[in-house]
């Protein structure tokens, strides 16, 4: 007999820094973890400081995540590099984001060489997954709906990205956020994107069939007579 390989699970981040939220929508088992950034702090009424972020990172690892995400800051190398360090230092489990600039890569180098998992963020082009990629980034995430937004074709981009992974064979996964619609999942999912982030809203559009309530609702009926 062969030993056949594993699937791979998708996985799913909610992009929220909302602990309502959170109480909502962690329990249903979909999500892997949470990723968050200093504008999703801010949206939430929570500072960008480490003792906010320790609390944070409590209670997602308290409700069952496997990892947490968070973003360092600065507008130096090394400012990025000392804050991720702090952020990497709060847990194990959490993910130090790094903007793609000349300077996140130089902090992320720093980083990745004293053993931080990385996501380069705010990804733009397929160039710029390929040195995420080089410089051994855990994930790359590019932002679909700004990418649209902006007159590219998002999907297409994305898809140029999920092919650098596979012709490589770099481990690093395509972590695509700024989604706007649960059909953006299948769209890419067709095309091997498995890792996604997206709002409570967009999670909420995941149950949002009337057909299946319908259903449900005969199936309780039945049940009840």
């Amino acid at each position: 007999m062969t030993e056949q390989t594993p699937m791979k699970r998708p996985r799913l981040f909610l992009d929220s820094a909302d602990r309502a939220a959170w109480d909502e929508w962690l329990p249903t088992g979909l999500f892997h973890g949470i990723t968050t950034n200093p504008t999703i702090l801010a949206n939430a009424g929570i500072a960008n400081t480490l003792a906010e972020l320790k609390g944070l990172s409590m209670f997602a690892f308290a409700s069952g995540m496997q990892e947490f995400q968070v973003q360092t800051w600065g507008r130096t190398a090394e400012a990025l590099i000392i804050n991720g360090r702090l952020i990497a230092a709060l847990d194990p489990r959490i993910v130090v984001k790094v903007p793609i600039t000349r300077d996140g890569a130089l902090a992320a180098a720093t980083l990745k060489a004293e053993g931080v998992r990385i996501t380069m963020t705010a990804v733009y082009t397929a160039h710029q997954a390929f040195s995420a990629a080089a410089l051994g980034a855990d994930y790359a995430a590019p932002y679909l709906g700004r990418m649209n937004d902006s007159g590219r074709d998002g999907f297409a981009e994305i898809a140029a990205m999920q092919e650098i992974v596979r012709g490589t064979g770099s481990p690093m996964r395509i972590l695509v956020a700024s989604l706007r619609a649960a059909d953006d999942l299948v769209r890419l999912g067709r095309l091997g994107v498995d890792t996604f982030t997206f709002s409570p809203k967009v999670a909420a559009a995941l149950f949002a069939e009337p057909l299946t309530e319908a259903a449900a609702e005969v199936f309780e009926q039945a049940a009840e007579a």
